[in-house]
């Protein structure tokens, strides 16, 4: 491994934070780098698993959230952590290079001294160099890999394919790639994928007689051991997504399908039996206490980075759970010990992957630029400045969030503004230009339509019950994965824990109460009706364009959060 002396300095610092003196040498430096990424093979069964990159193949910022909360019996537990509750209970040490990885904390003094994360270019070389570590190991590519990007978009998600290939990805499943239509899912699958990258789906049926859309799992056998991979896909992509590009297939969490498909796969000989989920982790957390079989779960979908599985107890016996967090920023690696037909032990790691401390691998990085030639004037353009931290992660709110509804009740004169609770989205320093790809990163979608519509304030707040019911029904299995709808003009009271119809209250425009009856002038993107399709809204993007190149410089931020009941001491959220 080598870094070039135009890295010097920021390795050098990342050196010092780690223990080493400033004085120390540029081998040094380099030697502490290297370190890092040191891992030790264990066992005989290898996993390698990344999902959520949403398209991203150069190095990002990416802050964490500081409101992650879990309710009930949810409170306190992993994923449900933020900052210092979050490192404590992960044994992270404060300051630390792993601290700014998996927290918030200090974010924008950190992330200059770190650096950018992720980047396929660095993630392949990782991944080759795990993969000659550990001898017929598997990449696992957990989905939310086509969309995200501008460049994912305007290739129809070929660009990622493409990656993936080049990566050398294993086995996949999905969520995201559907929003690209049956037709292209198909396309890419069938034809730059056959033979190369099986794409898996236990849950994914025909609508008319229930047959399987996709193969459930396969066996690949490891240095003599069968290991099956089941695909879960996510269970409400109709819902979360617009039903009409994927008419004809249906999808859900088929517990009991699930059952049928590890049974028949350890019938068919398989030592090791793990899933490869999108499900989001709560609803992993829940699904490993009711089925047997499973010895893990590689989980994504809530972008949750668990550096420390969780180990469920079910009548079968013990399922690691975790979650490989988002935005090509981590790499997941399970190691299991099969000893007499079955694993005895186990190593996990998850891997920040820091752009500065591991070299590019050269095809990669020819095949990035390669995809992004025919782009890049356009993605580079300017169209504003930020003086303020921009992000999107976190429960209720995010500044480049507050930026689109800002722009949103600007460019369309509307009191209110709604937008998605995605968890999708790039960060951006103070001091950055922010630019179209800036932009699309936080809006690439193939449903990017804005609305207008006169709401009643009953709309309204059915509107936010649904969501907060999405994100906070004590039953894991009626999540759906997202944080709250984003909101402007509007503030509002919420009680997370309250039952579903009364969680939200004190709705009020100017100082004013909501008033059920009245009309309101709401502003909005992303709708998953195809009415709202047919009538072709402008897209996101040039609406926040047309406002930052109106403004010039985003100044300071203000969250429109909302007053949040029943949180004192909850871990899931802390001040800034």
């Amino acid at each position: 491994m080598s870094i070039n002396r135009r890295e010097f300095l920021q390795t050098l610092a990342i050196a010092s934070a780690s223990g080493l003196s400033l004085n120390s040498n540029f081998a040094s430096a380099q030697e502490s780098a290297k370190k890092f990424y040191e891992l030790p093979k264990f066992g005989n069964v290898h996993l390698l698993h990344f999902t959520d990159c949403h398209a991203q193949l150069l190095p990002i910022y990416f802050r964490e959230p500081n409101v992650n909360l879990g309710i009930g019996v949810q409170e306190g537990r992993i994923p449900h952590l933020v900052g210092e509750y979050f490192l404590k209970a992960s044994g992270i040490p404060v300051g630390t290079r792993d601290a700014h990885a998996f927290t918030y904390l200090n974010f924008t003094e950190a992330a200059k001294t770190y650096g950018k994360v992720g980047g396929f270019a660095h993630l392949a070389t990782l991944v080759k160099q795990m993969k000659i570590s550990r001898p017929g190991s598997l990449l696992l590519d957990g989905g939310d890999t086509w969309q995200g990007s501008g460049t994912a978009l305007w290739t129809n998600g070929q660009d990622m394919a493409d990656a993936a290939l080049a990566l050398g990805v294993d086995i996949m499943t999905a969520h995201w790639e559907m929003t690209l239509g049956e037709e292209r899912v198909m396309e890419i699958v069938n034809k730059d994928f056959k033979g190369k990258i099986e794409f898996l789906a236990q849950n994914i049926k025909t609508s008319d007689f229930g047959d399987p859309v996709f193969p459930s799992y396969t066996i690949r056998k490891m240095n003599g051991i069968p290991v099956a991979i089941i695909g879960q896909a996510f269970p409400y992509t109709p819902i979360a997504n617009p039903g009409y590009m994927i008419p004809n297939w249906t999808f859900g969490i088929q517990e009991e399908n699930l059952q049928k498909t590890i049974d028949e796969a350890k019938g068919k000989g398989a030592k090791v039996v793990v899933l490869l989920s999108h499900n989001g982790m709560d609803v992993d957390l829940k699904l490993a206490s009711r089925v047997s079989g499973l010895h893990a779960i590689l989980g994504g979908h809530t972008h949750d980075g668990v550096p420390i599985p969780v180990q469920v107890k079910n009548p079968g016996g013990m399922t690691l759970v975790t979650n490989a967090g988002s935005n090509g920023k981590y790499l997941g690696v399970l190691d299991f010990e099969v000893k007499g037909g079955k694993p005895v032990d186990f190593r996990y790691k998850l891997m920040p992957i820091f752009s500065n401390l591991i070299p590019e691998d050269k095809s990669m990085s020819a095949l990035i630029q390669k995809i992004r030639k025919p782009y890049e004037s356009k993605l580079q353009e300017k169209l504003a400045v930020t003086d303020s931290l921009l992000y999107r992660r976190g429960n209720f709110n995010g500044s480049f969030d507050q930026v689109i509804l800002d722009g949103l009740m600007a460019q369309k004169n509307a009191e209110i503004a709604f937008s998605p609770g995605f968890r999708w989205g790039t960060t951006l320093l103070p001091g950055q230009t922010i630019t179209m790809e800036n932009l699309l990163d936080q809006t690439a979608i193939t449903y990017p339509y804005t609305t207008v519509n006169m709401m009643t304030g009953e709309t309204i707040k059915t509107i936010l019950e649904d969501v907060a019911d999405n994100l906070f029904n004590p039953d894991p299995y009626y999540q759906q994965g997202g944080d709250m709808v984003r909101v402007g003009g509007l503030h509002y009271t919420i009680d997370p824990a309250a039952s579903m119809g009364k969680r939200i209250s004190e709705m009020r425009l100017n100082g004013n109460l909501i008033d059920a009856n009245k009309s309101y002038k709401v502003a909005g993107w992303a709708p998953v009706s195809e009415a709202a399709k047919n009538f072709g809204g402008e897209p996101i993007w040039d609406v926040i364009a047309r406002h930052l190149r109106d403004i010039k410089t985003v100044r300071a931020v203000k969250l429109n959060e909302p007053v949040i009941k029943g949180i004192v001491g909850n871990p899931g959220i802390a001040s800034i």
